[in-house]
């Protein structure tokens, strides 16, 4: 706790809107009696927000002459000035009489809103007071006004005393505080890195800047994206792909199943394989770099537009699947790219445009750190040499020049070696984001080209900075040995004149298995599935086919077009969703195909009746089963408007109202809601088949049919309503007309489960739940063995960083196992699951922290295991900046779902 002081602060300010991000300070001149003071930024702090526009910052301090210092202000010491002379950090040098005398002419949005808010947050906390306000325009599209009055001249015109009760080392909330310089890397963390720096470093040596700086942008080409080359040196650019399920707009390859589907798996082998595959493929095609997997967006927002490309909206469940998804990946030689770093967790406003700047989340460390990061902390550990930062802001400072985000947290805190590229024209300013960790601007040169050669001449960027950014991306090349018979990339082979190439290889076999394995049961009546042999069945619903128009077949138009399958035009099966992560199928066997197969194959062969199109099909009376199809579609660019639709639901209780045995099957990208028929009690049986892949009819046939019995379970909560989620507003447009529209984290930690939990909001089907058709008995104790590793508060600061982050955090403190038995009569698998609940009562009611998928023969018991390491204890301590591990008994639990817990146990750290 500081002692109370005052500052005064006297000046006129001038704002005038231009898209151009520059910041100019210029002095005030000065009464002849008053002793002036500016910032005494250190060239760290001192940074272009994009261009070489010159800022003077007129200063005299009470024992030296009056002079003019040139110098360069980015967005964050813009916001840092002002946070300091709030907290008045400089009065150890000033004294606490000074008076701040500025004139600022912005031209730059953010640094307009970082003002604005701290006269704001500033304004009534101490005995402030304000003159008369006003904002003059440039631009004659929007005027922004915060509680203001229109004064003379429109100048801003402000005296304010401050007065501050209270010094925090927390962050303040909706800022993001510098973290400068940029971490040199070396490749510290491992000898494999090492050696890859060390070649990367002999190379750079021989580059000139402009060559170096050629590396950094992106060019046009076949690929999604190009890097620049060095062709003296023999560097040829890099290819980049989308998408994370497959490779989109090419020909002869597979449609995977999405990552919401890879994640309802639960199973960490079909993780790493689906891995291997996809990255088989990317490099088969002579990819480069493959842009995926998804842990950003985690899925806070329940109508997110892009959930269903992440692998879960529980951290661990992500986590667990990004690391094995990234390590099968580049297993197979290709560099992975997890994105989108950090928290773009909607679509609406993820980009700036002229209505206004990107939407900022705000948020605090320790939910950062609990729920955001920690899926690329498992990325990173598994060896990720990529990360893609996101579109939007947080803490209102745009992530592709977040230095906290880039430099403090990815860099320093969790040992990345790898390069970041921002998302594509995700880059918003030029020196500011070079100096705050981003390595790779795409798809072009972006603010950068002549502009970072230029910035490197005057001094504004570092030399040393611009061979870092060089020195990652050889290094991942060194690093996944591609340099070493990596083909040359063959795609858009029609538009080549090339002989394409065909990578699928026997990939239908994993996709038929993971789409199997992630379908999760929901209800199952009086054992209406599986299907025995039958000889009638009726099918309905515009999802049970694929399209019927061939202009739908990428074949015929060749690689260079993304058809999107994903779309349900013309009433065809959801295999995907859309936009950029949607994969391009070679093929696809809709539910309506496979079924159809089983039955006229089988003995005797069955009768099907079928109506895609009706919203009130006729019912066959005689049919054993009615089967009805529909789906829920989401896509890139836009958020879901709801989590229903009403021509589904109708069409579900129309077939159920005439069909006594009605089995309805629900392709969906991300959470749909189903009380409109789920009670029905015509309605016996539920799959939830996710987004399967191209292999989607014979992955459902699969369970239908009872070749397997169904072990997907929900990666998400069903609630009864979409209020039972509480969505952030923001997202239905009730920010339109921000121009700085603010997203604010408030709910912390407790988003899907956690928040049902915290809330006491009874779900319809909890985070975890899937049903069999087998039965399963869990023993009635765990057993906890105490594996003797270090247990004290804090890791070791004194061990070096890894690539994940303090290896101390991945130290397993205890092993916990419990026997389960399958009681039922066939083969099944089960997915047991682990929840711990931390001391205290600032944590969640309980948190996922181990799963395990094991077959099991009817009568079989085995012994389900879960290693339980540091990390998966401990919590973020704000104040020390530091994983906590907290003192205190933990307790365990371990069952089916989240609600299902069958044993439990405790585990005392003292």
């Amino acid at each position: 706790m500081s002692t109370s002081t005052t500052t005064q602060i006297r000046g006129r300010v001038a704002y005038i809107f231009q898209r151009n991000p520059v910041v100019d300070i210029t002095p005030i001149t000065p009464d002849d009696d008053t002793m002036w003071a500016a910032a005494s930024m250190t060239p760290e702090q001192i940074q272009l927000s994009g261009t070489t526009h010159p800022v003077w910052v007129w200063a005299n301090l009470p024992d030296a002459t009056r002079k003019r210092y040139p110098r360069r202000i980015s967005y964050e010491a813009l916001q840092n000035f002002s946070t300091a002379i709030a907290a008045s950090a400089w009065s150890s040098m000033i004294g606490n009489q000074h008076v701040y005398a500025i004139d600022l002419h912005v031209t730059d949005y953010e640094a307009l809103t970082t003002l604005l808010s701290f006269i704001e947050r500033t304004i009534g906390e101490g005995n402030g007071h304000i003159g008369s306000v006003g904002i003059q325009f440039k631009t004659p599209f929007y005027r922004y006004y915060r509680e203001t009055q229109v004064a003379k001249n429109n100048e801003l015109s402000f005296i304010l005393d401050i007065r501050v009760e209270e010094e925090s080392e927390v962050p303040l909330y909706g800022q993001s505080p510098a973290v400068y310089p940029t971490p040199v890397n070396n490749g510290s963390t491992s000898e494999a890195w090492s050696a890859a720096y060390a070649r990367a470093y002999n190379l750079i040596s021989q580059m000139t800047l402009e060559e170096k700086v050629n590396v950094t942008r992106g060019y046009p080409g076949t690929c999604t994206g190009n890097t620049g080359s060095v062709p003296r040196l023999g560097y040829a650019p890099l290819c980049l792909a989308d998408a994370p399920d497959g490779i989109r707009g090419q020909e002869f390859v597979s449609a995977f199943p999405a990552g919401i589907h890879v994640a309802a798996t639960f199973d960490r082998d079909l993780q790493y394989q689906y891995g291997v595959a996809l990255g088989e493929e990317y490099r088969g095609k002579g990819i480069n770099i493959a842009l995926g997997p998804v842990a950003g967006p985690l899925g806070r927002v329940a109508t997110g537009g892009r959930n269903w490309e992440g692998l879960s909206n529980d951290p661990y469940l992500a986590g667990a699947a990004m690391g094995l998804v990234t390590k099968g990946m580049q297993d197979s030689g290709v560099i992975a790219v997890p994105k989108h770093y950090l928290l773009n967790e909607q679509e609406y406003r993820r980009r700036p445009s002229a209505l206004g700047e990107a939407i900022s989340s705000n948020i605090d460390d320790r939910t950062i750190r609990e729920l955001y990061a920690w899926p690329f902390m498992d990325a990173l550990k598994a060896g990720a040499a990529s990360v893609m930062s996101s579109y939007q802001r947080v803490n209102n400072s745009y992530v592709s020049q977040n230095s906290k985000l880039l430099n403090g947290i990815l860099k320093t805190e969790l040992g990345f070696e790898g390069f970041v590229v921002s998302d594509w024209g995700g880059q918003y300013t030029g020196i500011a984001s070079a100096n705050a960790g981003l390595d790779i601007t795409m798809p072009s040169a972006g603010y950068w080209g002549g502009n970072l050669t230029l910035a490197v001449n005057n001094g504004t960027v570092s030399e040393e900075r611009v061979n870092d950014m060089v020195a990652r991306q050889l290094a991942a090349f060194y690093y996944l040995k591609q340099d070493e018979n990596y083909p040359p990339p063959s795609i858009h082979s029609s538009t080549q004149k090339q002989m394409p190439v065909n990578v699928q290889g026997d990939h239908r076999t994993l996709i038929r298995e993971i789409g199997a394995a992630g379908t999760v049961l929901l209800k199952n009546i009086n054992n209406a599935l599986p299907l025995k042999s039958p000889q009638f069945l009726n099918i309905y619903g515009y999802d049970a086919q694929t399209s019927p128009s061939p202009w739908m077949d990428p074949s015929r138009y060749g690689g260079g077009y993304a058809v999107n399958f994903g779309w349900k035009t013309l009433n065809g099966t959801l295999i995907t969703g859309g936009g950029s992560g949607g994969a391009t199928p070679a093929y696809v066997i809709s539910p309506f195909q496979a079924i159809q197969d089983r039955v006229i194959s089988q003995t005797p062969p069955g009768n099907l009746r079928w109506d895609f199109y009706s919203g009130n099909p006729t019912a066959y009376v005689n049919a054993e089963a009615c089967l009805v199809f529909i789906n829920s579609y989401a896509s890139e660019s836009f958020d879901r408007v709801n989590l229903t639709d009403e021509f589904s639901d109708n069409l579900v209780n129309n077939v159920a109202a005439n069909c006594s045995n009605t089995i309805v099957v629900v392709h969906s990208a991300g959470i749909r809601l189903i009380e409109a028929w789920i009670d029905n009690p015509n309605v016996t049986s539920v799959l939830f088949a996710g987004l399967p892949g191209q292999e989607s009819g014979n992955s459902l046939a699969k369970v239908l049919f009872g070749d397997v019995s169904p072990s997907g379970r929900l990666p998400y909560t069903i609630a009864r309503q979409e209020s039972d989620y509480g969505s952030p507003e923001v997202v239905n447009g009730s920010v339109s007309m921000d121009y700085f529209p603010q997203s604010d984290f408030a709910e912390g930690l407790y988003i899907d489960y956690r928040h049902f939990d915290r809330e006491g909001i009874e779900p319809r089907f909890e985070f975890g739940f899937g049903l069999s058709y087998s039965e399963f008995e869990y023993g009635m104790a765990l057993n906890v063995t105490d594996m003797g590793s270090n247990i004290d508060e804090y890791p070791n600061p004194n061990v070096r960083i890894v690539q994940g982050g303090h290896p101390q955090l991945w130290d397993t403190l205890f092993e916990v196992s419990i026997d389960i038995t399958n009681v039922g009569d066939v083969y099944a698998h089960e997915v047991a699951q682990l929840y711990v609940t931390v001391p205290g009562n600032e944590s969640p009611v309980r948190q996922l922290r181990g799963f395990e998928r094991l077959p099991l023969e009817a009568g079989q018991t085995k012994s389900f295991v879960f290693p339980l390491t540091r990390r998966d204890f401990s919590v973020w301590d704000v104040v020390a900046q530091q994983w906590r591990l907290q003192r205190g008994s933990y307790d365990i639990a371990v069952g089916a779902s989240s609600r299902d817990l069958r044993a439990d146990g405790l585990v005392q750290i003292n």
